[in-house]
């Protein structure tokens, strides 16, 4: 390291963006931009050994602080250089890019000069630019008098500040200087020593110590510690011996007080350590001493209480020995690793029911009835099969009776049934939704091996409830599904089988628990997703759509009471006329079950709320307060010198609010104006059906969904062509199919028909047939749309068109017969709700009417149908025309 180093007049500039290179530190830089290759290969490459540069802070604009004196760059005036402007573009030493150099930035007055003491010249692929590797070291302090730049890089006119060998020498005399070296080398000889002893190493540094001068010591040791840019800044600016000093005793002593405060913290924790390995041998010492002396008071040790908990848990004998064997809490220290888990899971032992059962009231068939009754409305047939499931139960209260599972479109009183059976059986009820689940562990649960084990739902719910005998829903049992994880539906089968769940065994439990005393039921919207193994192990009761007559009783019984009493009104606020609700359901609500119609009235109630809140006008007081009845009130004010008697009426008391205390003079009664204003223009049309088939070439079939029966049109066309047949609707292979079966016939009876002449052989020569499905967005598939099919191409083909008022559904096969389909109750209720008058259906679908209410099957006209032929003879209006002209 030269003493001293003479600078030249102007130096090229390498700005460090938010770092300092102090003199006598090394450091490694990559320089990957333009700008700065340029000024390496020119300044330090080319010139070797001789190379000198210039290092510069610089911060940007936005971070600049009272630190520290800045530089504006001045003008030029050497030849071949250009002066620069006050904001000027660079980067840090590591990159220069022309982003940053976009940038506004400060350069600091002093920098420091450097040598390279190792280059290294690479190029990067596939680009092909250059780079350097440069090793740094810091060799004196120098004042900026001018910046400019050449070329793409800066340079300029600087003026050393390096204390002189008479100025150092003058220095060492001073006493002061004297007594700030001695300070610096003790702290600094200290942090070695510390240093030494954790590191092994402090050697080399000690021999620097003694050898190098203490004003480059001060840059030496300051630069290898971690300390802020501003401090940094500092230190290059501090050109006094005795200020430099000053400032790096400073922060060499702060270093080595947070290597102290480090130290100290350690300590304290292995203490702690011995310290709970110590009150360890302590407690199994007074342990001891208490076995000896009698004395088990462990009425405040919670591994006691626990321990007494599950004793009263009532576990079977070989449950109760598998939980000693994992009480080995009273072994073990609270810090040690598996306390916590070992401890939750002993918790889930003692919470779990084992014997805990709800005390079941004598079954009272006429109270169950009567309760079902007043919670559902129709569904006969269902109410009359729960009925016969809790006489069983009567008879036979141990009975292993079937898993009920009730099958229906949304909003038909699945969940709620499920709620009547508990009330009716005096059983505590807990629901399972198991929509979206795909983990065999939510059914099974995790093995304790794993972290974040938890039980599974059923061993979950079990112990909310804390009996071990309710009525447990499993919710959506039709959506769930499977993947890498396992198959959830294949873990039920174990649940829900009579003969296995009395030992069912969950993974984090890891002993059996008998589930045989749960009453399970189950929903599902379609039983088709459910496996048919776990099908096999319930019995299906289906829950069709509601008719317009039933959901109208169901609105006037269930839906208008309960949807004001959630608003805070009566009937004294709000009227609805059947009438309107009668509207509601046929011009606003086409659905299986009762939902969007209890949402309509809800915003009926919410508009009436709001007319309610905002009154402004007075109100009278009720009847049951007489005292005010006789104030003297004229005209809504009072008699001038009168005394008012007042009475606070309370809120919340036996449900009654302050609708309840007060009444508007005239309720508000909803009409078809308020319906619009409120609900929006009517959403169904029941014109609807006339205007879709008013051309030929439309027919209207029914289908099934899983929110129950709907009517789907089809429409066919014909264009010019080549024969070909195009199908849309997002349509599955199966309704694919059934339309070329569907064209097929047709073409081959077009002679028959009287749809072509017998010298035309190809009915679909030089045109193409497009068959369309509407509502594109929802996927279609089935072969119950056969018979629409040929009814839509033959009335194409005649220019016939269909009967508006009629609907159809039906396999058609590639003879012509029609064959039965499911679904046909929804279907047919899906008709009487779009106001249709006649149906035709396969004639061995006769059977299944049976299940439709009587009231529908009187409003429509069922027409069966052995043959395509009789469905075209119905289909159009006064029969098939071409029939006796025909060889059908």
């Amino acid at each position: 390291m030269a003493e001293f180093v003479e600078l030249p007049n102007r130096l090229a500039i390498l700005p460090f963006r938010n770092k300092v290179l102090l003199p006598g530190a090394i450091i490694r830089i990559r320089c990957t931009s333009q700008t700065s290759v340029k000024l390496v290969e020119q300044e330090l490459w080319q010139r070797e050994e001789k190379g000198l540069i210039g290092i510069l802070p610089v911060r940007d604009a936005a971070e600049i602080a009272s630190v520290g004196p800045t530089l504006s760059p001045g003008v030029g005036t050497d030849s071949g250089e250009r002066s620069s402007k006050i904001q000027v573009a660079s980067s840090d030493s590591h990159k220069m890019d022309r982003k940053s150099q976009q940038e506004a930035i400060h350069w600091h007055r002093r920098g420091v000069a450097a040598r390279a003491l190792h280059l290294s010249r690479g190029v990067e692929k596939p680009s092909g630019r250059v780079t350097y590797i440069v090793v740094l070291e810091g060799l004196c302090r120098f004042s900026v008098q001018e910046l400019n730049t050449r070329g793409t890089y800066y340079t300029a006119r600087i003026s050393p500040l390096d204390t002189t060998k008479l100025e150092i020498e003058q220095a060492e005399q001073d006493p002061e200087f004297i007594a700030l070296s001695r300070q610096f080398k003790a702290t600094a000889m200290e942090l070695i020593s510390i240093l030494e002893q954790k590191q092994k190493t402090g050697g080399r540094t000690k021999v620097l110590l003694e050898t190098v001068p203490v004003h480059k010591l001060a840059d030496i040791f300051v630069a290898s510690f971690e300390i802020s840019f501003e401090e940094q800044l500092s230190m290059l600016d501090s050109v006094d011996l005795k200020t430099r000093l000053s400032k790096a005793t400073d922060l060499v002593d702060r270093h080595l007080q947070s290597i102290r405060v480090a130290e100290k913290i350690t300590q304290k924790v292995e203490g702690q350590l011995s310290k709970s390995q110590k009150e360890f041998l302590l407690r199994q010492q007074m342990r001891a001493i208490k076995e000896e002396l009698g004395d088990n008071d462990d009425d405040d040790d919670d591994v006691a209480a626990l321990e007494r908990k599950m004793q009263s848990a009532g576990m079977p004998p070989n449950i109760w020995k598998h939980a000693l064997r994992e009480l080995r809490l009273k072994k073990m220290q609270p810090q040690q690793p598996g306390y916590n888990s070992s401890r939750v899971y002993l918790e889930l032992l003692a919470d779990l029911p084992w014997q805990n059962v709800s005390e079941e009231q004598e079954l009272d068939l006429r109270a169950a009835k009567e309760r079902l009754d007043s919670d559902h409305y129709g569904l006969i047939k269902v109410k009359q099969r729960i009925i016969e499931y809790l006489a069983v139960r009567k008879l036979k209260p141990d009975a292993r009776g079937p898993v009920l599972c009730f099958v229906g479109p949304p909003g038909v009183g699945k969940t709620s049934l499920a709620s009547s059976i508990a009330a009716a059986l005096g059983r505590k009820f807990i629901r399972i939704s198991l929509g979206g689940v795909k983990d065999e562990a939510d059914i099974r649960g995790h093995r304790r091996t794993y972290i974040g084990s938890m039980p599974g739902r059923l061993i979950e719910g079990l112990k909310r409830v804390a009996v071990s005998n309710p009525v447990m829903l499993l919710d959506e049992i039709d959506k769930t599904g499977s993947d890498v994880r396992g198959d959830p539906a294949s873990a039920l089968l174990e649940v829900l089988d009579p003969e296995q769940n009395k030992t069912f065994n969950d993974h984090y439990l890891n002993v059996p628990f008998d589930l045989s005393k749960v009453v399970f039921v189950a929903t599902a919207n379609r039983a088709q997703p459910i496996p048919p193994p776990l099908l096999d192990r319930m019995e299906v009761i289906e829950l069709p759509g509601y008719t317009p007559e039933e959901k109208l009783r169901i609105a006037m019984r269930h839906l208008i009471p309960r949807v004001l009493d959630q608003h805070g009104l009566s009937s004294e606020f709000l009227q609805i006329p059947e009438a309107m609700v009668k509207h509601v359901i046929r011009r606003y609500t086409r659905e299986a079950g009762v939902r969007n119609l209890e949402r309509n009235l809800a915003a009926l109630a919410r508009a009436a709320a709001v007319r309610v809140a905002e009154q402004d006008h007075s109100v009278s007081i009720n009847k049951d307060i007489h005292h005010l009845a006789s104030s003297p009130i004229i005209d809504g004010g009072f008699v001038e010198g009168a005394e008012v008697e007042m009475e606070v009426i309370p809120i919340g008391v036996n449900k009654n609010d302050i609708s309840n205390a007060f009444k508007v003079t005239s309720p508000l009664v909803v009409d078809e104006a308020m319906l619009e204003k409120v609900l929006g223009p009517p959403r169904f049309d029941d014109g609807e059906t006339a205007e879709r088939v008013a051309t030929p070439g439309v027919s209207v079939g029914l289908v099934w969904t899983a929110f129950g029966g709907e009517v789907q049109f089809v429409e066919a066309t014909t264009m010019v062509g080549k024969g070909e047949l195009h199908l849309t609707g997002q349509l599955g292979d199966v309704i694919k199919e059934s339309a070329q079966i569907a064209l097929t016939w047709v073409r081959a009876r077009a002679a028959d028909l009287k749809l072509a002449s017998a010298s035309e052989t190809n009915l679909l020569e030089s045109r193409d047939v497009h068959i369309h499905f509407p509502a594109g967005a929802v996927p279609k598939d089935g072969p119950s749309a056969g018979v629409t099919l040929v009814t839509s191409l033959v009335s194409l083909f005649s220019q016939k068109r269909v009967r508006a008022d009629t609907a159809m559904t039906g396999e058609m096969t590639l003879r012509g017969l029609v064959l039965p389909v499911g679904g046909i109750k929804d279907k047919v209720l899906a008709a009487h709700r779009y106001g249709l008058k006649r149906v035709i259906l396969p004639e061995r679908n006769l059977k299944d009417l049976v299940e439709v209410p009587s009231a529908v099957l009187d409003s429509l006209e069922i027409l069966l149908a052995k043959r395509m032929e009789d469905v075209l003879e119905q289909a159009f209006e006064g029969g098939c025309p071409w029939r006796q002209h025909s060889k059908l």
